[in-house]
């Protein structure tokens, strides 16, 4: 019997990155460089949240309200 997976993001990459977050950010030899990147990594995922709870999310893509046709 194999497991159902679970829709969504793993609860354990969301842990993960928000604890390398806290801890770049916290340490005074992190570079500016390691910083962004996790910065970027968690900003990704809260897009990526936002497009998974958004149901119309991409939904006008083929509309075309600009009558340019």
């Amino acid at each position: 019997m194999s497991k159902k997976k679970e829709k969504g993001i793993n609860s354990d990459l969301e842990e993960a990155i928000s604890t390398l977050l806290k801890a770049t950010m916290a340490d005074p030899e992190a570079s500016l460089t390691d910083k962004t990147k996790i910065l970027d990594r968690a900003l990704k995922l809260e897009q990526l949240k936002l497009k998974m709870s958004d149901d119309e999310w991409g939904s006008g893509f083929m509309d075309d309200d600009d009558g340019d046709t």
